[in-house]
């Protein structure tokens, strides 16, 4: 059976974008990779399992591999004494200073845990199945429960360190 990858776009796409800023806070490399995984899924779509689950994983694995590598031509840059790229633009920053301070402070708490941990919470928050969550991360269905109770216990510990 055909992927309907019309209709997974409509019902996923802004869901999918917004657990991609949580993971990564970075409105513009969430973008992208959004547009990355739906062009991945026409190219080669996944043989089985939840195609939801599939998108956030390849999403996901973009984005990580995007911002190691966004890291690496920085320090590759400074390094050969190049000098460092230009602040966003004026409306960019004033954009970004009206963010509250609620949001910052859970990117920081996330950002504190490991990728698997964060995955799990917001996918979990977006309302993934144990099942699609397994998928995602690579695990047992039946370890989901526990991964994701270890996980609030690992972000309500960064969360209380964060309100210090």
């Amino acid at each position: 059976m055909a992927l309907d990858v019309g209709r997974l776009f409509r019902e996923h796409h802004q869901a999918l974008y917004r657990y991609l800023v949580a993971f990564g806070g970075d409105e513009a490399t969430a973008k992208d990779a959004v547009q990355f995984a739906f062009l991945r899924m026409l190219e080669r779509p996944p043989e089985d399992g939840s195609p939801r689950a599939w998108l956030y994983r390849v999403a996901t694995n973009a984005v990580v591999e995007w911002t190691r590598s966004e890291g690496h031509r920085r320090r590759l840059a400074q390094d050969r004494g190049y000098p460092p790229a230009l602040g966003d633009p004026p409306e960019e920053a004033s954009r970004r200073a009206e963010v509250n301070d609620a949001r910052d402070r859970l990117q920081r708490v996330l950002s504190r845990l490991e990728e698997r941990d964060r995955t799990l919470l917001l996918m979990r928050e977006e309302g993934f199945t144990h099942r699609e969550m397994a998928e995602a991360v690579g695990t047992t269905t039946g370890s989901v429960g526990t991964l994701l109770a270890r996980a609030l216990k690992k972000a309500g510990a960064a969360m209380a360190e964060e309100m210090q």
